[in-house]
Order: C-alpha cells, then structure tokens, then sequence
C-alpha cells in the first residue's frame, strides 16, 4: 500500500508550490492548493532509478536508449490503444515548449490559433507571446460539465480563417473526458476547414472511473495526417521537475516540419534524470498509478460533500479526470479581485484564479486536490469559514 496520507514537507526546496507563495502573495503561512504538481512522493521504482543514477557520480552526454521509447510505446498501446513506432516519438523538455515549437512549424506570424475558453494559461501565453492572433471558443455548460460548442468554433475558424487549433484533453481547468463522438466532431470540421491541430493530453493517465481517455489520433486514422499529440508522464506520478515529455506525430512531412523549427534552437536535447524517470515510471508505475487514482477519487468526493453541505452557493464541477476542481464563486457577488483578496486574506488559502484561464473564468477558482486529505480538509474550511456571514 502506498502512503499518500503522509505530509511531506516541501517547504525550503525551491518548490514552486509552496516556496514562491510570499513573494507573489506577500504574505506568509498560506496554504497552497493552487499550482499543478501533486504533495505525493514519486513512485518508488522512479525513486531507486534516479538514486541509482545520482550515485554514479558522472552526469555527462547521454543517448536516448531504446528502452524508454519502447517503454513510451508499450504505455500507449496498453492504456489506450495508441500504436506507435520510435520515429512517431520525438522528446521534448516540456508539454508548453512543444506548444511554442508547434505554433512556430504550423503557423505564420499574424494567423489565427484557436483555444477554448476557458483553458490552461499558457496556451494563450504562447499564441501572443509569439505574434499570432488569439482566437477564443467559449466552451457551454451542459448537466454540470462542459461541452464543445462546434457551432462557434466553425464560425470563429470561417471568419478568422484559424490555421491551428490547440485542444486541451483532458480538459484543465474543467475536468472534462471528450468522449470519442466529440473529438470525431472536432476532427472533422478541423479537417473540413484544414485546421492542424494539437492535442495536449498530459493529464491523460489521470481520469475517473467509468471515463476513458481517447487520444485523438486514435479516433480516426485520417486525423494523425493533421495533428499531433503531446503527452508526459509529469502530471501522472509527479515527475515535472524532470523536464522531459513526448511529441507523437505520424505524419512524415508535419514531424520534419517540427523537428526542424525545434533544432534551430537546439530545442530537442531532454534531461538524463527525466529520460530515466519516465522509463522507470512507465515500466513499474502502474500499480502505484491505481492506488493515487484511487486516493484521488476519495479527496475528489469528500471536497464535493464538503462544498455541498458547507457552501451551498458555491457551484462544484466535477471533473472525470485531473485533479483540478473547477469552482464558480459567482452567486458571492465578488469582482475577481475581491474574490482573490477573500480567499488571500481572510481563508489564507492561495487557488488559481480563474480569470487567468479566460474571460469565462470570471468569478471561479482552480483548486488543486492532490494532497494529503488533512491538507485538504484544512484548507476546505479555512474556504468556509471565509465564507460564513
């Protein structure tokens, strides 16, 4: 059995987490349930691996060995049906990176790149930070989750004449699973417009039962001629300190594209310790991967049952998979930065603020609960107590 009840001390590592807190913020002893990384320690087979190597004591050059894209493509094909060969693998230190690189190989300066509203911060970041226009499709509520409003994104793609389109799934901030009829949706209309696509699915492991993550690629065989998928084992057993994640492109002439834009700036060599992390974590991860699922899925039912006995105005979407909870404060009446001070000053409780995640993220919060569930109770009442008339 693993330990995820254990609290472990993060503070004074550099952790982004927990030790940037006072310089953002400007105030101490906050509690952290914000930032994308989980309080749990890594598997222990991902352990004894990197131990292994530090005690080797030379950390020169290395080569990508066989065995971690084998081991890439044996956790692709088992969990979802993903065939892959080794050339369809590129490494890259990271999931935004590989945005940045895609948005420079498939697109011009001053084209058109949609995202969904709202969608994790940085998707936006790269499209303006390397000059291409911004295009949002604000995403619809239905029963309590969010759906794809195809109707807006084919108008958006037609009248700004988008050229790629970068998809978020599962989806961050929501939790949303796109189920297999919706990404054919998607597919095709992202075909019919010729719209290439990128599909960010780091947080792929990391779904509820009975949801079932399906890669794009997988859903037709025409898509992988338009599109490419980016993955990590990162999120799924907490490993983003190791700076190491994969682009799967089977398209020949879309993985030369890419492959020459991210070699002019020598973008493509990765980290030794993320090279032999995710090797170990994707050949003896698995069982310790059921037991944080299964943890997770606990913290995720005693924050809902706790929300709706104790904050019955705050509306909880549940995800099917991450461990990001999505709450709209809207019924407090709060402007976001109100919202942002209450839960600063008086929960001392530090979310990610929604309205970073798109103009639909006014009035909501991100919270991330993958910690040990005394963290999160406590921080589930600071919320509470906040606001209690």
């Amino acid at each position: 059995m693993v330990d995820f009840d254990t609290v472990i001390d993060r503070s004074n590592t550099n952790s982004v987490k927990w030790d940037s807190i006072s310089e953002t913020y400007g105030k101490e002893n906050l509690l952290p349930l914000w930032v994308a990384d989980m309080d749990f320690m890594s598997p222990g087979p991902v352990v004894q691996a990197l131990t292994d190597f530090a005690k080797n004591g030379i950390y020169g050059y290395t080569v990508t060995p066989d065995s971690l894209f084998q081991a890439v493509i044996n956790w692709q094909k088992k969990h979802f049906g993903y065939e892959l060969n080794k050339e369809e693998i590129i490494f890259s230190p990271g999931v935004v990176s590989s945005i940045g690189i895609a948005i420079q190989a498939f697109t011009e300066p001053g084209d058109a790149v949609l995202i969904h509203d709202p969608v994790y911060p940085p998707f936006a970041e790269m499209i303006t930070a390397n000059h291409r226009q911004l295009i949002r499709s604000k995403l619809i509520e239905e029963d309590g989750y969010f759906a794809l409003d195809f109707a807006d994104m084919e108008a958006q793609i037609m009248e700004h004449d988008v050229k790629l389109m970068i998809l978020c799934n599962p989806h961050n901030p929501g939790g949303r699973v796109w189920h297999q009829d919706e990404l054919q949706t998607l597919g095709e209309l992202c075909q019919k417009h010729q719209v290439k696509v990128v599909s960010d699915e780091i947080h792929e492991d990391i779904v509820f039962r009975p949801h079932h993550h399906v890669s794009f690629q997988t859903v037709h065989p025409d898509f992988a001629d338009f599109s490419i998928v980016l993955a990590a084992p990162t999120k799924t057993f907490n490993l983003a300190g190791l700076k190491n994640s994969m682009v799967f492109i089977k398209n020949p002439q879309l993985r030369k594209r890419y492959i020459d834009i991210q070699h002019l700036t020598s973008h493509n060599p990765i980290n030794t310790f993320g090279m032999i992390g995710t090797e170990a974590a994707y050949q003896n991860g698995e069982s310790w991967l059921e037991e944080l699922l299964t943890y997770l899925e606990e913290n995720l039912s005693f924050a809902c049952d706790f929300f709706a006995e104790k904050m019955p105005q705050l509306r909880v979407m549940k995800p099917q998979g991450t461990y990001l909870l999505w709450l709209d404060f809207s019924n407090y009446s709060l402007t976001d930065r109100q919202l942002r001070n209450k839960l600063i000053n008086e929960a001392q409780v530090v979310l990610n603020p929604g309205i970073t995640f798109g103009p639909e993220g006014s009035s909501h919060m991100r919270l991330n609960f993958a910690c040990a569930r005394t963290i999160l109770a406590q921080g589930l009442e600071q919320i509470a107590a906040a606001f209690t008339d």
